[in-house]
């Protein structure tokens, strides 16, 4: 089965991370296009041997893009067209049906209440995403809150898949000599209490209110920001004021393998986890919640405001996880009784098994063999 997969951008994001991740364990003969920005996650699938093109987008209006995109997808005689990311899957969407493909998925990756991918969500960005996704055959869901809000917006619960995000949960697991290792190179005090927050440092995930919870702690509670985005100047300066600023540090983007050359000196995202004592997530609208899942992974405890991932399962399978309000006093007073209560060996909840990467791309075979029926390759779940 051939299958091409669109995404609006490259860079390091949790959505462009997982696209590279479930290219690894699908047995399909895949190609990427990116409509901009084929950065770093792009030069990763590409060393995985898969074609990565950059249609090099000027912009949302670049309507030039879609005749080179039907040419692409007319060359490829791809059997599915599959898109991320909302530019992309407008785009994406159209494009495929220019050029006669009918077989179309779209992953809703960043679906809230209120916004998507960073974007407020006003009558015109619905209305432009509903008339996209009729032109498809199924949206896949990432967790079963946005399979729940997309039906609210309008669109048909038979046309909804589920199919959640997946880690593989042992690249994950707590090493103690990375810890070490990672805490000697971020220069962390001997004895710190380390609090990591990890995503895009944009309003939304309001790691403002983590920065104003950590002043109401002790001078050993560190805080690590794994992540770039818009908001870091700003977060920066509101350390500054809060008097924390040998007590934060910005890591910027962390892959989840050790990167090489530009950007080397930034430790991956297992080994930042390993050298973590727990894991705050103040964002009050996710669509998944993978960063805690994958800190679940690591055996740290995890605090969140929201998180789908977390909030679907059974209570007696959430343990290490829990629900915080988010404001600086909430947090803070969850942390202070963290605080100073870190095992030696930290061991991942069963709960994490759920997310499994094989298990999500099996699950995500099903959803292709469902728009393009034929022979199809299988995936067992581990």
């Amino acid at each position: 089965m051939r299958v091409l997969h669109i995404i609006t951008g490259l860079g390091v994001g949790g959505a462009e991370q997982q696209l590279r991740l479930m290219l690894r364990h699908l047995p399909t003969d895949s190609d990427v296009v990116a409509l901009t920005n084929a950065g770093t996650v792009a030069q990763g699938i590409a060393a995985d041997g898969i074609r990565v093109t950059d249609l090099g987008m000027s912009g949302n209006r670049d309507l030039a893009a879609l005749p080179r995109l039907v040419r692409i997808i007319r060359a490829g005689r791809y059997d599915v067209v599959h898109t991320h990311l909302y530019r992309a899957c407008l785009y994406g969407r159209i494009a495929a049906r220019m050029a006669g493909v009918r077989a179309v998925v779209a992953t809703e990756h960043s679906l809230g209440d209120s916004q998507m991918e960073g974007r407020p969500l006003t009558a015109g960005v619905r209305a432009l995403y509903l008339a996209g996704e009729r032109l498809g055959r199924v949206t896949v869901a990432v967790s079963p809150a946005v399979g729940a809000r997309l039906h609210r917006w309008g669109v048909p619960r038979q046309r909804i898949r589920v199919v959640p995000n997946g880690i593989e949960v042992e690249r994950f697991r707590f090493d103690p000599a990375s810890r070490a290792h990672t805490r000697r190179h971020l220069r962390l005090p001997d004895g710190a209490f380390v609090v990591g927050g990890v995503g895009r440092l944009a309003a939304g995930k309001r790691f403002d209110v983590l920065l104003r919870a950590a002043a109401q702690l002790p001078d050993d509670v560190v805080v690590v920001l794994v992540g770039s985005g818009p908001e870091e100047p700003e977060l920066r300066r509101l350390a500054d004021r809060l008097g924390l600023g040998g007590r934060v540090r910005f890591v910027g983007e962390s892959t989840h393998e050790e990167s090489r050359g530009q950007g080397a000196d930034v430790p991956d995202l297992p080994s930042l986890l390993s050298a973590m004592d727990a894991l705050a997530s103040p964002s009050p609208e996710e669509a998944f919640g993978l960063a805690l899942v994958e800190g679940l992974a690591s055996g740290l405890p995890v605090l969140y405001a929201s998180c789908p991932a977390v909030e679907g399962l059974d209570a007696a399978e959430r343990s290490g996880a829990a629900y915080c309000p988010s404001d600086p006093d909430s947090f803070a007073r969850a942390l202070h009784g963290l605080r100073g209560d870190v095992p030696p060996h930290r061991e991942a909840p069963a709960a994490v098994r759920h997310y499994s990467i094989s298990r999500s791309a099996g699950q995500l075979m099903d959803v292709y063999a469902s728009v393009a029926p034929g022979p199809t390759l299988e995936v067992t779940p581990r």
